[in-house]
């Protein structure tokens, strides 16, 4: 009797014995564990299948939500973009019509040039005699206003250091730390020795030279000339610093002729040695008639002052 068991059902009508043997047992204990393992298995994999739908679903959220805003984003971008190129279409035909203003102003006072000429037509530099290139050298602004040669920032347009913005740099920038002399780069008469507050400049010194050219020292720290100064060139007019709208000590230079700005750089470069360089470089200016002029003056029968050439400067076209 160790191998079977025996099992009484009782009911209303009556009981009813079964037997049961150990084979038996085993294979029903069998079945009822494979099939509570296989009940707690699928509830656990449902419920990690669960927490995974739960998670894609959220991220599938965040990726729409993400999704939503950079369509937001690149529809805000186009709207700039089409404004920006309308704004830059409106600004090209400004600039387009100004520059047809400006070559029928040129046109109209004789200043177009034409660049298409040779050097050797347009000035006749092989003719003209040393007395005749020295005084063209210091009635015209030539080399560098301070000793050190190194430009910071060249001619044209720029970011701004400080408004950092895209903007015209009508002169270059010339490493000068503070205290640095500044000098006159041709003859000239002191128009301006003051603040200037309008250019942002600071301390700043303006020289009128013959045949309608100047020139502007800015940023200076001191200036050791008064308006009306008569200048020679190489004289003393300050010294360099930070003054105005500058991050740092150095001398901002210009050089214009008529008031209009010219790129500084080839008359820091003109010289005896290289003559005929700023002939090349700067076309808009009438070199002919202006060597004719300083021809005739350097023919007078007596060597003019700088008084007399700027009597005579006046009167160029």
């Amino acid at each position: 009797m160790r191998h079977r068991y025996l099992i009484t059902i009782t009911d209303y009508k009556g009981a009813r014995h079964f037997t049961l043997s150990q084979l038996m047992r085993r294979v029903l204990a069998v079945v009822l564990g494979t099939t509570v393992l296989v009940f707690l298995t699928g509830s656990l994999l449902i419920h990690g299948l669960s927490q995974r739908v739960g998670n894609l679903n959220a991220e599938v959220d965040k990726l729409q939500a993400l999704h939503g805003s950079i369509r937001a984003q690149n529809q805000r971008l186009l709207a700039e973009r089409h404004q920006l190129q309308s704004e830059v279409e409106h600004k090209t035909a400004s600039l387009q019509a100004l520059s047809d203003e400006m070559e029928h102003i040129e046109i109209l006072i004789g200043l177009r040039s034409e660049p298409e000429r040779p050097l050797a037509q347009r000035v006749d530099t092989a003719s003209q005699t040393a007395f005749e290139k020295r005084l063209m050298l210091d009635s015209i602004p030539s080399g560098f206003p301070v000793e050190s040669e190194r430009v910071t920032s060249p001619f044209g347009m720029r970011r701004h250091p400080i408004h950092e913005r895209m903007a015209m740099h009508g002169g270059v920038d010339l490493r000068a730390p503070r205290g640095t002399p500044i000098h006159a780069t041709a003859d000239g008469v002191v128009e301006w020795a003051s603040k200037h507050h309008n250019s942002g400049l600071g301390n700043m010194v303006k020289l009128v030279h013959n045949y309608g050219f100047s020139t502007i020292y800015g940023h200076l720290d001191q200036i050791n000339v008064q308006v009306g100064n008569y200048v020679k060139r190489g004289q003393l007019l300050g010294y360099a610093g930070s003054s105005g709208a500058a991050t740092a000590p150095h001398l901002h230079y210009e050089v214009r002729h008529l008031n209009r700005r010219l790129d500084p750089s080839p008359f820091m470069r003109w010289s005896m040695d290289d003559y005929d360089l700023l002939f090349a470089k700067e076309d808009r200016v009438e070199w002919e008639s202006l060597v004719e002029v300083i021809r005739r003056t350097a023919n007078a029968p007596e060597r003019p002052s700088l008084l007399q050439a700027q009597s005579w400067s006046a009167t160029l076209p």
